[in-house]
């Protein structure tokens, strides 16, 4: 008999979304997959992994699940009930390694290769077992605890298929735009080569923190991609070993019958001989673009998260959740996932929502003076939050605050925070016993206005206070906030911030 007590929401991806219970006598939780149908899953004859009825006995829905579960290192037992499959899993609690990486004190090449030998050892493990993941990107590797050195783990296999050994075939537009492969965009016949593409991106962005092909239209994004047109510009580059870049060209490789494997990749020397090949110099400079990259990918799920919840842009919402025609973001995409069978249908929705995103939306001339005054609303409200923070006034932030706020921030360590109690903690012991002056300056704030009633504003934050010797320091962090407008009276719903996890004090 197994006794289990709800933890709550666990993690959501564009198919799936998971539940976390916990097993007192073992000291263990349990996953629940839920499918955003009621449905069951199935192999459609294009490999794909379908939501229909079917009985839990089928071999496909085990070993597709068996590699869905890669992420929990620790399986004790699979049992199911007459609608989910129950898996005993060890928690995975250790956040986004990309926030994991810029909350490091030292971060290095060497470094680098450690966390893309990880991801290879997975992908290969997946490979062997005829999986392709199809959706590798930073958002969907995670790490299995807080601890210094964690293992990194994959996650969300929604888009993931069965294929058989080598076999290539045409199993559907899907994935994210900046990690898709020539292949996938020719419409060719594709199998597990697409992942070794990705990870190329993912190890070019781990080195430098941007990606290798970027465009703000989606069109000329896809035309570098299937061209290959990337390179190693100076000066971030110049201190990358020549090891490096060879790893990276063998997995940007356009052909994919030249593509490296993951079982070669991970006898490349650059990654079996890392004591002696690669570089151990501090990449601070990585670093300060990753806080970036990981800000940039941030705002954009929650300006799309914004739109889905918002009554004005409910035309908008069902256009991203059709199952096909799906593409949800056109500027960077770095982090929206694609399922789509027909690339000018998708292009019919890229530019729809394009055009919601973009705060250039084309108001008439009457209308925008009041764009902009909405804009400075915005702009006056956030001004008045981080006011309420600097002078440790709790209640006059909860006030400003949804008592739903959900956050991302470098003391949460990776962590998702709901409600203001975490928050609760800095206000009473730090910022409400600190008598220095504390000045905060807004640079650069943009504001994107989604509807009537809700808009996301993001900034550079500089903060200057004098520390205990009375010395004056500067801190800098960015952040996004999101804002609802509710009786008039606009609440931050949520946030993200990058930066250190310090706070001024006295």
């Amino acid at each position: 008999m197994f006794v289990f007590a709800y933890c709550g929401f666990f993690r959501s991806g564009d198919i799936t979304s998971w539940t976390q219970a916990f097993n007192p006598s073992s000291n263990l939780c349990i996953g629940d997959l839920h499918l955003h149908s009621q449905n069951r899953l199935r192999k459609s004859k294009k490999g794909r992994v379908k939501e229909e009825n079917i009985f839990v006995s089928d071999p496909l829905f085990f070993s597709v699940q068996t590699i869905s579960f890669i992420m929990a290192t620790t399986t004790c037992t699979r049992f199911t009930d007459e609608y989910q499959l129950f898996e005993e899993l060890g928690k995975v609690t250790g956040g986004e390694l990309f926030e994991d990486i810029v909350a490091r004190e030292y971060y290095s090449e060497a470094d680098a290769s450690h966390c893309i030998q990880q991801i290879l050892e997975s992908v290969n493990h997946c490979h062997q077992n005829g999986i392709v993941h199809r959706d590798l990107k930073p958002e969907n590797l995670l790490l299995a605890s807080k601890l210094k050195g964690a293992a990194v783990k994959l996650a969300d296999f929604g888009l993931a298929i069965e294929v058989q050994g080598d076999q290539q075939a045409w199993f559907g537009f899907a994935g994210t735009p900046g990690y898709l492969s020539p292949e996938v965009l020719r419409k060719d016949p594709y199998g597990k080569p697409v992942d070794m593409w990705a990870c190329g991106v993912i190890l070019y962005i781990l080195l430098v923190g941007y990606p290798p092909f970027w465009d703000e239209d989606q069109h000329r994004l896809y035309q570098q991609i299937k061209a290959g047109a990337y390179d190693f510009p100076s000066p971030e580059w110049d201190t990358v070993t020549p090891e490096a870049k060879d790893l990276i060209n063998k997995m940007l490789t356009i052909n994919p019958a030249k593509r490296i494997t993951a079982t070669e990749a991970l006898k490349h020397p650059w990654i079996c001989q890392r004591s002696t090949v690669a570089s151990m110099m501090h990449r601070q400079e990585t670093v300060d673009c990753l806080k970036k990259f990981n800000a940039r990918r941030k705002l954009k799920g929650a300006i799309l998260t914004t739109m889905l919840v918002t009554r004005n842009f409910s035309a908008a919402r069902s256009l991203m959740n059709k199952k096909a025609d799906g593409v949800k973001e056109s500027t960077e995409s770095t982090n929206t996932t694609i399922e789509d069978e027909d690339v000018k249908a998708a292009k019919c929705t890229e530019n729809t929502i394009s055009k919601s995103l973009s705060h250039e939306y084309e108001p008439t001339q009457s209308a925008s003076s009041s764009v902009q005054s909405r804009k400075q609303e915005i702009i006056k409200v956030t001004e008045q939050l981080i006011e309420a923070i600097n002078n440790g006034d709790f209640e006059a932030y909860t006030k400003i605050c949804d008592p739903g706020l959900t956050a991302f921030e470098p003391e949460a360590l990776g962590n998702l925070v709901e409600g203001t109690d975490f928050h609760r903690f800095y206000f009473e012991n730090a910022l409400s016993k600190s008598n220095k002056p504390i000045h905060t300056i807004i640079l650069n704030p943009h504001v994107h206005l989604i509807g009537e009633d809700a808009a996301c504003i993001a900034y550079i934050r500089l903060t200057q206070y004098m520390d205990g010797s009375s010395m004056p320091k500067t801190m800098q962090s960015e952040e996004t906030r999101v804002w609802h407008r509710r009786d008039g009276k606009w609440q931050n719903i949520h946030f993200h911030r990058s930066g250190s996890p310090t706070v001024p004090m006295k």
